[in-house]
Parts: structure tokens; C-alpha cells; sequence
């Protein structure tokens, strides 16, 4: 599984999980140990900050215009209305030995671990 196979493919669902965040697309589940930044038109909005958690359940039901992973860098992914989620991969940002997972739903898969 690579982050462009999320390419094409709605947000369908945003979890909320004690410590981390899953976002479940048209079958490949992200899940997210560092909370990733929200873009929009009129600005961004981190973890903890107003409207934040409200942002991200905005976006369920848009496609993925782009998925862009850079190892030990950043996940970008880019919505058809414009939205976007960015989170850093640097190691010195983490709070844990990983950023986060991708898994495609299919069994056999291999998972995407960054």
C-alpha cells in the first residue's frame, strides 16, 4: 500500500481515539499517532485549537485530489475542495517510534508503516 493508492477515494469516516486519530477511506484505514495540521481557505488549525475536530469531520465524504509521502519528512493529503492535511514524520515531532500506519482493508496487504 502506498499513500497515492488514497488518490481518488472519499474520507468515509474520522475516529477519535484516545491518543490518535483514524481516518477510514472507501476501504484503506490512516491511522495517525501525531495529530496532523488541517489547511483551509481562511487558514489552519492544529490539535487542541478551536473548530479543529470540526474541520476534519468536514472533510468526510471528499475525495483525495493527492497523497504525498516523504519519508522522514511529511504526509500530505490534498481534498478536491481544497482541504488538506499535513503531518510531520521528522522524528524529533514524534512521541513515539512511528508516525502513523496505512492498511488497505485487503487481506494479504502489506501495511504502510511511517
Amino acid at each position: 500500500m502506498q499513500a497515492e493508492d488514497l488518490e481518488g477515494l472519499p474520507l468515509t469516516a474520522v475516529a477519535f481515539v484516545q491518543d490518535y486519530l483514524q481516518l477510514q477511506f472507501d476501504g484503506p484505514v490512516l491511522t495517525l499517532y501525531a495529530w496532523p495540521e488541517a489547511f483551509r481557505d481562511e487558514g489552519s488549525y492544529a490539535y487542541g485549537e478551536p473548530e479543529y475536530r470540526n474541520v476534519l469531520c468536514e472533510l468526510i465524504g471528499n475525495d483525495v485530489e493527492a497523497a504525498t509521502l516523504v519519508e522522514d519528512e511529511a504526509l500530505e493529503i490534498r481534498f478536491v475542495n481544497g482541504s488538506s492535511l499535513r503531518v510531520s514524520l521528522r522524528e524529533e515531532e514524534r512521541t513515539g517510534p512511528e508516525a502513523g500506519s496505512l492498511v488497505s482493508g485487503e487481506p494479504g496487504d502489506e501495511m504502510l508503516v511511517f
